[in-house]
């Protein structure tokens, strides 16, 4: 898509390259539902591989449950060594409305931390009615390229971010940066 004639237009690319840096990236997965959760964790693995982030440079941080994720990924972003924190879970709905609670405390703790840090923490938290759905969000294999999992995505968003965030200046032009 063209972009009209602005000012400045920029855009991240799912390379790591060199906006990647020292930095390692991170992905905190929930083991409650880890059929699930851990097909999302391959997914995630592939995708950053395929963008040219290194293996050891890839931390990874098991929790109990998605209500944990945020607690662990603002930990992680606090740190300063990671330049993307990526959270997996899923939560699928129940016989009452605790799903909804959970989900919704979870997505805020979240976009909180990606705020608080001013780094990328992808929202990988499937929110389904069924175990048979979350599958789905989850599926593929190296052979395609973990199409349609949510995992895969959420790195490559990471990725992306990652990008834009070290394209886009933090003073206003003609204000030299720190």
């Amino acid at each position: 898509m063209d972009t009209p004639s602005t000012g400045n237009t920029w855009r991240g690319t799912t390379d790591a390259g060199s906006a990647l840096g020292a930095r390692r990236v991170a992905i905190v997965v929930s083991r409650y539902n880890e059929t699930v959760t851990g097909r999302m964790l391959e997914g995630a693995l592939f995708a950053l591989a395929a963008g040219g982030v290194p293996r050891d440079q890839i931390d990874v941080a098991w929790v109990p449950g998605a209500f944990e994720l945020p607690l662990a990924a603002d930990r992680l972003a606090a740190g300063g060594r990671h330049a993307a924190v990526i959270c997996l879970g899923a939560i699928i709905r129940g016989e009452t409305s605790h799903d909804r609670h959970i989900a919704a405390a979870v997505g805020q703790g979240i976009e909180q931390t990606a705020r608080r840090h001013g780094l990328p923490v992808p929202f990988g938290v499937l929110t389904c009615d069924t175990l048979a759905q979350a599958i789905a969000r989850a599926a593929g294999g190296p052979a395609d390229g973990f199409a349609g999992n949510k995992g895969a995505e959420c790195a490559a968003a990471a990725l992306e971010m990652i990008a834009l965030l070290a394209a886009i200046p933090l003073s206003p032009p003609g204000v030299p940066t720190p």
